[in-house]
């Protein structure tokens, strides 16, 4: 899954309509345009390799700054996305660089409101929930009460500030639906949160509501333990000088913060699950939930995407080895990466002796940062069994590893 691309929609339900289908439609007369293209890729290409004493920083930060908002306002997702491959193309420094600026645009939008500036950012939670039978739409957020529980704890366990006004939508985001809200879509969402939470009068919401579309069919049977993927997706009104979220600047105290923050979140999700098992599963059914972390939308997103990949290498690895008879103690495992038309895998093999007894394979998210991707792939085949584990520079076009040397955490330079 290439995370420069624009979503192409719900490649796991065809038949049902794109989350963005009809918001993005292009005029048959529409015609890119390759100099603001170009202009937003070069000016990332230059800023993420500017001296940052250099007086010209400033003023293209803020030329930066205002080509994506506008290309967000007027919905030009193609100039957005386009950019980010150009200024993969030219430096490799600049594509995690824009992409960062492009996200934080997106899902952090400034207003001012009586001589006062506020901001509203969208947040997801991601959540494996295990259930027996599978989810069923039919189900998803029907008791209104449990739901406005569920909101209300978050500012409770101080997630929030408590000056802050938090909404969550009421619906369980399948991951094919988060994956095709373009940038600008979101732009859309997090303006419908701001007028739905300032507005006295009813308001409506047109992105959000599109947003929503149909999970994919049930595949699971009745007698089944499912285990699945789904987001809560949530807006949070805030004052821009509000003091709860203003990160130290000393190494020390951040990470004292971030500490503080996530035993908050721990305290949290062991405490909503009841309320998360109202809102899901109405007939009783056994159910559990593990929550991963609440983040903004785009790290909330990477993470749940990340750990659905690693879930499902570990289980395709898993019934391998037992489909070969082979104990995992009696392995060791090759990763590597594997291009293929653009994309890059990761690619896991794991080895009786010289036969492969198990293979699997996960994109690799090429803002994402490797290292963390290559621990944590070592880490859960070392949990597995497995005896060692090595790693390739590639798999060539006849699956031959590539230049094998052992792997140690912090072998990426």
């Amino acid at each position: 899954m290439s995370k420069s691309k624009r979503p192409a929609g719900k490649a796991a339900n065809t038949s049902a309509p794109s989350a963005s289908a009809d918001s993005f439609l292009i005029p048959a007369e529409y015609e890119l345009d390759e100099a603001l293209v170009d202009k937003l890729a070069n000016l990332a290409v230059e800023l993420a390799t500017e001296d940052e004493a250099s007086p010209d920083l400033p003023a293209k930060q803020r030329d930066l700054h205002r080509i994506i908002t506008k290309s967000l306002r007027q919905q030009q997702d193609d100039v957005l996305y386009e950019a980010l491959e150009r200024a993969r193309d030219q430096e490799a420094e600049a594509y995690p660089y824009l992409r960062e600026k492009i996200e934080e645009a997106a899902e952090t939008v400034f207003f001012s409101r009586n001589e006062r500036s506020y901001e509203v950012n969208a947040f997801v939670i991601p959540m494996f929930v295990r259930t027996v039978g599978g989810l069923d739409a039919e189900q998803n957020f029907r008791d209104a009460d449990a739901f406005t529980e569920l909101t209300a704890s978050i500012k409770e366990a101080q997630l929030e500030s408590a000056d802050a006004k938090v909404v969550l939508v009421s619906y369980a985001y399948h991951l094919d639906e988060i994956d095709a809200i373009t940038y600008s879509h979101l732009e859309a969402m997090v303006r419908d949160a701001y007028a739905a939470m300032t507005d006295k009068k009813l308001t409506s919401t047109p992105a959000i509501d599109r947003s929503m579309s149909n999970w994919p069919a049930n595949r699971f049977g009745a007698e089944d333990t499912a285990v699945e993927l789904r987001f809560l997706l949530g807006f949070a009104l805030k004052t821009a000088d509000d003091p709860f979220y203003t990160i130290p600047k000393d190494e020390a105290a951040m990470d004292a913060y971030f500490a503080v923050r996530a035993q908050r979140f721990q305290a949290w999700s062991e405490k909503v699950v009841p309320l998360v098992q109202r809102c899901l599963v109405t007939d009783g059914r056994q159910f559990d939930v593990h929550f991963l972390y609440q983040d903004l939308f785009h790290g909330g997103k990477e993470r749940g995407i990340a750990e659905y990949f690693m879930l499902q290498m570990m289980s395709e690895l898993d019934h391998g080895l037992q489909e070969s008879g082979v104990d995992a103690q009696r392995t060791h495992a090759i990763m590597g990466p594997v291009h293929t038309e653009g994309d890059v895998l990761l690619r896991v093999n794991i080895y009786n002796g010289e036969t492969v007894v198990a293979t699997a394979e996960k994109p690799l998210d090429g803002g994402g940062d490797l290292q963390i991707e290559l621990d944590d792939t070592c880490d859960a085949l070392l949990t597995m069994g497995v005896q060692s584990v090595a790693l390739a520079e590639e798999f060539d076009a006849a699956g031959k590893a590539v230049n094998v040397q052992p792997y140690a955490d912090g072998a990426v330079g």
